[in-house]
């Protein structure tokens, strides 16, 4: 096994020389998964161009705000600073510009529209989420602070000297801007960059609480047996708004260990209290079988059944703006 070239440090819970998932452990997919799963893969046809009504935020907002970019990029903007989750404005989705999943929808933010960025949150390393040349773009632009579990910091610093990076582990809290405590929580994942880093860097999600809201950015995850999500909630807190992916879930016999499908981000909403809740992560690469729309209409029909009124968790298209309208006291 080579040596881990991102991260090290003493053995945890969840780090043995690699990192690992704990709700419970999962057994990683392997090559041969990954060769079965192309060999016979039925995916659903993807239309080439999806037309999207870009939005144009404002610079600051003393309340509360969020504007969904697109996949698992949106913009929050809280008590006048401006966060932004695994921010991705590249075609491509992929290490090559030529080659990979190329985006069915232009970002929901033109960059140069995009306000000034205090705090980037990113989630992990897997390059629809770690997007080296938005990250050029924006810490050349704004000089933010980066937070990131641990090994991505090695990731962005070889790419991007100057960046300001803080690596945390699961359950660490920085006090990011003005005080603003953000936690790094525990998600189901995995990480690689290339064929031979396999989990050498960490995953995970974010939980940021704030005088107008606590908010709760889940990154890439799945489900597992639903303890990860229920202890966030009890060391944490309810969140009053969620950023759930419920997109890249099929084939489930591939995809279940690392992406919720609708139905399960439903069970998500409900395990933690969800006040509202944002479905991320579909609609914009094609990463896996299922169909653009089917996370969509999975996630109406799953909520369907819960009888959890429909407004309450939308499937957010690029350029959707939620301002529920809440101010500090």
């Amino acid at each position: 096994m080579p040596a881990n070239r991102y991260y090290s440090g003493p053995a945890t819970g969840h780090f043995d020389g690699r990192f690992f998932n704990t709700s419970p452990h999962t057994i990683y997919k392997s090559f041969a998964d990954v060769w079965r799963w192309r060999r016979t893969s039925q995916p659903a046809a993807w239309p080439d161009v999806v037309p999207i009504t870009p939005a144009v935020p404002a610079a600051r907002i003393d309340g509360i705000r969020l504007t969904h970019v697109g996949h698992a990029t949106t913009l929050i903007q809280i008590d006048g600073i401006n966060l932004i989750t695994d921010p991705v404005w590249s075609t491509r989705a992929s290490p090559l510009t030529f080659l990979g999943p190329k985006r069915a929808c232009a970002p929901g933010i033109a960059f140069d529209n995009l306000p000034p960025i205090d705090v980037v949150l990113l989630s992990h390393n897997h390059y629809d989420h770690l997007d080296i040349a938005t990250l050029r773009r924006l810490i050349e632009r704004d000089h933010p602070l980066v937070l990131t579990p641990l090994g991505n910091d090695t990731t962005i610093r070889q790419a991007v000297p100057t960046a300001k990076i803080v690596a945390m582990d699961w359950w660490d809290t920085q006090d990011a801007v003005d005080g603003l405590p953000i936690t790094l929580v525990p998600a189901q994942h995995w990480s690689a960059r290339g064929t031979r880093d396999r989990r050498m860097a960490l995953w995970g999600g974010f939980f940021i609480r704030s005088a107008a809201a606590a908010i709760y950015f889940a990154g890439d995850t799945g489900y597992g047996d639903g303890s990860l999500f229920r202890t966030i909630r009890a060391r944490l807190g309810a969140p009053d708004i969620a950023l759930l992916p419920i997109g890249a879930y099929a084939p489930r016999w591939f995809m279940a260990d690392q992406h919720v499908n609708p139905a399960e981000a439903v069970r998500i909403f409900g395990d933690m209290a969800v006040g509202h809740a944002l479905g991320i992560h579909w609609g914009v690469f094609h990463l896996s079988d299922e169909g653009r729309d089917a996370p969509a209409v999975g996630l109406a029909q799953a909520l369907a059944l819960q009888g959890i009124a429909a407004e309450r968790f939308v499937a957010a298209e690029p350029g959707h703006v939620f301002d529920p309208g809440w101010h500090p006291s």
